[in-house]
């Protein structure tokens, strides 16, 4: 059989109504197209499925057995209409982002905000991980993008996109005050505890390359699993340590930290998106894209 889609959904609002002429005020059709459509149903099929009278349009058991399998797949069609209009409007959906903490303080965060306020329906999903578990999950398809910071590591099909710049500093606790009264090499610091990102961490990496430069190799007392750990351990006088100038921001001004200025400060880094280009994104996803890359 070649039956169209649009016989049955004319049966479908037919039966519904019992009337042929409110299934042609619905669909916005004429009284005869949607007569003529049922009849070639019924040649189609090879049977009775509506038997008209005054009282309007009845369905025979065939008509009866039909109807329960196409009012499950039209309104299943409808809802699934109703639900693309509304993800495209982005008054409701679902976007899913896999974060570092240095990206979701430094940029994420504010830019969530923006959006929910003016897209409230969107659930938002944010996956607080390390820079290569973010992009693990990207690969393995359960987050819509990535957010992190450099260095990233990807290859191809994977595309880094720049969204902000920073930079990071070395901070010590009370007992560093006086510290920022001179210019320090790092190996003059090397005598005291350092606090670092973990080693499954590219903060940890690129850490390692810097001391590498200097002459110097990493090797720090202590390791932490968020930059939020460093900071209150370096609080507490545990070492010192490197963070993002915008996240020590606070603790300066409050005196609780001190920065250590050094020669060379560690290099420029940046907040990046993450996106697999094999992979086409959601409206919902591209549009708070375009609001991250408009930063």
């Amino acid at each position: 059989m070649n039956i169209t889609y649009d016989y049955y959904k004319i049966f479908y609002f037919v039966a519904k109504y019992h009337s042929f002429t409110k299934a042609a005020s619905v669909l916005m059709n004429s009284q005869p197209n949607i007569t003529r459509s049922m009849n070639n149903l019924e040649h189609e099929l090879g049977c009775r499925l509506l038997v008209r009278s005054n009282r309007g349009v009845k369905l025979t058991p065939e008509g009866e057995m039909l109807f329960r399998h196409v009012s499950l797949a039209v309104e299943q069609i409808q809802a699934g209409e109703e639900e693309l209009r509304s993800a495209q409007s982005l008054q409701n959906g679902q976007v899913s982002i896999g974060a570092s903490e240095t990206a979701l303080h430094g940029l994420l965060l504010h830019k969530l905000g923006e959006f929910h306020r003016k897209y409230p329906g969107v659930r938002i999903r944010i996956s607080n991980q390390t820079t290569p578990q973010a992009i693990q999950a990207l690969k393995n398809g359960t987050v819509d993008f990535a957010v992190i910071t450099n260095p990233s590591g990807i290859t191809r099909p994977l595309k880094e996109i720049p969204l902000k710049y920073f930079r990071e500093i070395l901070v010590g606790g009370p007992q560093f005050s006086g510290f920022s009264e001179k210019t320090w090499h790092l190996g003059e610091l090397k005598q005291f505890s350092f606090v670092c990102m973990d080693k499954r961490s590219r903060s940890y990496e690129l850490y390692g390359d810097f001391f590498l430069e200097h002459g110097l190799t990493l090797e720090p007392d202590l390791e932490a699993a968020t930059m939020d750990q460093v900071l209150m351990m370096v609080k507490n006088g545990l070492g010192i340590g490197f963070l993002p100038e915008e996240f020590a921001g606070d603790a300066l001004e409050k005196n609780e930290i001190f920065r250590i200025p050094l020669h060379i400060e560690p290099p420029k880094r940046s907040i990046c998106l993450i996106q697999d280009t094999e992979r086409p994104l959601s409206v919902v996803a591209e549009k708070l894209m375009e609001l991250l890359l408009l930063y």
